[in-house]
């Protein structure tokens, strides 16, 4: 497998429009790797660095794993795909099932982060954490809130008592597409 870069400002457009669709991020603590399937995120620079912004809900598996390891990919298509892979990493938790496992992805070692790539999902953002945030949802307007925060008796973990997301701030430090040669 060999890592063609890309310069994310030249192919932006075809990050966000990937990014409408569903991508996976991906994170990795010790021997557990887990995508989950995000369209809520945000590429642009702040604090002078290239960022992607990616939202996580405090009861997914994935937020535990960045809680251990503050590194994440972001694993995009390029072309067609199978599209089993937005489903199970859409539709299933990591703490039920090894994705990875049941879907035979390709792991391809990250070049500047612990966290891999995705060889079927090849273009790929490596990111450090470099701010994390807990969402307020109290702060949003109501229409927003109402769609996308239903009440706590309809959330599925009650181990907490909200399921607000984190907003992942991720120092973009490394980018490029898989491609098998």
């Amino acid at each position: 497998m060999t890592k063609n870069p890309l310069d994310i400002t030249e192919r932006a457009s075809d990050i966000l429009r990937a990014l409408k669709k569903g991508v996976l991020v991906t994170a990795k603590a010790g021997d557990k790797v887990n995508s989950m399937v995000i369209e809520w995120g945000t590429l642009g620079f702040n604090w002078g660095k290239p960022v992607f912004v990616c939202y996580v809900r405090q009861s997914r598996f994935t937020r535990e794993l960045l809680d251990c390891n503050p590194e994440f990919t972001i694993n995009m298509p390029v072309g067609d795909y199978d599209k089993r892979i937005i489903r199970v990493c859409g539709g299933k938790s990591g703490r039920d099932i090894d994705k990875v496992k049941e879907l035979g992805l390709t792991l391809v070692e990250g070049s500047k982060v612990s966290v891999p790539a995705i060889a079927e999902m090849p273009l790929t953002l490596e990111c450090k954490v470099i701010y994390r945030q807990e969402e307020d949802n109290r702060l949003l307007p109501e229409t927003i809130r109402s769609r996308f925060y239903p009440p706590l008796s309809e959330v599925r973990n009650h181990d907490t008592d909200k399921d607000n997301h984190i907003i992942y701030f991720g120092e973009i430090v490394d980018a490029y597409v898989v491609e098998d040669k």
